[in-house]
């Protein structure tokens, strides 16, 4: 039987171990909905050392990020010139989350129905994210309600969640709870998002969706949504089922939610039911984390108020061509760097 040595790793020449990625296999549909969206590609200027780091995504069609690629694959220009010792480097840092818990809005029965399907979402959350990962909880009816501020500790975070009570006869707010918790992120430092948990629906909120739309343009939080629209509309006791909750419009509620999300870079998940959101919450904390992160010193001189082009390639160093990428069962897959064109200097250098 023949095995695989690493004596035999020195016959091969060096350029043929990066010529191409093999990466695990996928699955076919993406968990989210909708197309991926373009996420802001976080880039430093370090003023003293002249050093650029860059962290970006690399992914596939579907949003998957594609791991296993080399140092030697990454080609980096700045201002059309190709920048040397280039390092790489993969990072999952921890994260600062906000959930937004939609706990209103509907009448009593509906109510003590869905407040099961949103605690047993939210507490999921907490099975998958990181140790050092810090959670706050918000709730919104009428008005959001902050429960608990950020924390690592899960645990009570978990026993909060155990301990809320069905929520009473209210509107549900939802534009005026986004916007309160969205300028509440500006004051969180690192990689951070909402988690939001809602239907959609806005009953009686004084922000309008456009103003919360053009905020999340501008904003540094990304907005992972989790439909709970259908759950919702399932939950109605047809055909016994009043006004108001009768009356909601269920698919336009949902293609709000689409919208927030992708204003702000983040994705829109509209799973059947609250059961199994395991994989979910795996694929809101891959996109969220997982980067490529690239720093090089800067070749370029001139003035620090001056946008610098910035322009990263994948390539195979063997013939210079298009980085090949496949699956274990040989499948090409398309590959996309998700990066900012340009930087400012004196604006990226955090000063």
């Amino acid at each position: 039987m023949n095995r695989f040595s690493f004596a035999a790793l020195l016959t091969v020449p060096l350029l043929a171990l990066f010529a191409q990625v093999q990466i695990p296999e996928r699955s076919a549909t993406a968990l989210f909905k909708g197309e991926p969206v373009r996420q802001r590609t976080e880039i430093r200027f370090d003023p003293a050392s002249g050093v650029v780091t860059l962290k970006l995504l690399v992914q596939d069609p579907d949003g998957h990020f594609i791991p296993n690629i080399r140092r030697e694959n990454f080609l980096i220009y700045e201002n059309d010139v190709p920048q040397t010792n280039a390092k790489v480097e993969v990072e999952h840092p921890s994260v600062s989350l906000a959930l937004l818990l939609e706990y209103g809005g509907h009448f009593a029965t509906m109510n003590r129905m869905i407040a099961t399907d949103v605690t047993m979402a939210g507490r999921q959350l907490l099975e998958v994210i990181g140790r050092d990962d810090k959670v706050a909880i918000w709730k919104y009816a009428d008005r959001p309600e902050l429960l608990a501020d950020f924390t690592q500790d899960h645990q009570k975070l978990e026993n909060l969640l155990y301990s809320l009570d069905p929520p009473g006869i209210s509107e549900a707010n939802l534009y005026d709870a986004l916007t309160v918790v969205s300028q509440r992120m500006q004051e969180v430092r690192g990689r951070k998002a909402v988690i939001l948990l809602s239907s959609g629906v806005d009953t009686f909120s004084k922000a309008r969706l456009e103003g919360v739309l053009t905020m999340l343009r501008t904003s540094d939080t990304t907005i992972y949504v989790v439909s709970l629209g259908e759950i919702f509309r399932q939950s109605v006791p047809l055909p016994e089922a009043v006004p108001p909750s009768a009356n909601f419009d269920w698919k336009r509620a949902a293609q709000e939610l689409q919208e927030i999300a992708r204003a702000s870079g983040g994705r829109f998940y509209a799973p059947p039911s609250t059961v199994g959101l395991s994989g979910v919450y795996d694929d809101t904390m891959e996109n969220l984390k997982v980067r490529y992160v690239i720093s090089y010193k800067s070749s370029t001189s001139g003035s620090p108020n001056s946008p610098r082009s910035v322009r990263v390639e994948l390539v195979n160093p063997k013939t210079g061509g298009s980085l090949q990428v496949t699956d274990e069962s040989g499948r090409t897959i398309q590959v996309h760097v998700v990066l900012q064109d340009k930087y400012v200097p004196a604006s990226a250098s955090g000063e």
